[in-house]
């Protein structure tokens, strides 16, 4: 580990020397992650990219790719689809999936992991992002949550050589 590793626990994280609040799963940090268990997975991932809405902020400068959010954005959910644990552009998806255009803010930045991405195994977990926190602490489905302005700062400071080292 180094200080451009984000380490998650379930009572906050720690980057580059700093710490900060944050939210993790509802089923709290797994080392057996399956998808609708609503549980962080333990491990060491990176950040492929990410997405913000044009519409609402303008995006931090950082390292990752990031890519505006649209109306028809979504991210498949279901095991069933050959897109399973995908961004796609779609408006009549037949599968299960969540709408990234949200009309909270929780996605108005959010950096998509590699949790089980891009060769994604049926059933092992979806969507893993780190995306802003609904409230102080409240869970999520699995992603991990920070204030905005921490999830702002985080991104600003990624490098190439960062990981989210998430520890059960």
């Amino acid at each position: 580990m180094t200080p451009d590793d984000l380490v998650v626990t379930r009572w906050g994280a720690r980057f580059h020397g700093r710490r900060f609040p944050c939210a993790a799963g509802r089923g709290g940090i797994t080392r057996d992650k399956r998808e609708g268990d609503g549980a962080t997975p333990a491990g060491i991932w990176r950040l492929a990219y990410g997405g913000y809405r044009a519409d609402r902020i303008t995006p931090p400068k950082t390292v990752l790719p990031l890519v505006p959010i649209g109306p028809a954005d979504i991210w498949s959910d279901d095991s069933d689809d050959p897109a399973y644990n995908h961004w796609l552009h779609a408006r009549n998806h037949p599968f299960g999936h969540e709408r990234l255009c949200r009309a909270d803010p929780l996605y108005d930045l959010v950096l998509v992991s590699d949790w089980n991405w891009p060769d994604a195994r049926p059933g092992a977990g979806s969507a893993i992002f780190v995306h802003a926190w609904r409230r102080p602490r409240y869970p999520t489905a699995g992603c991990i949550a920070f204030r905005p302005d921490h999830l702002r700062w985080i991104t600003a400071h990624w490098t190439l050589r960062s990981q989210v080292v998430v520890y059960p």
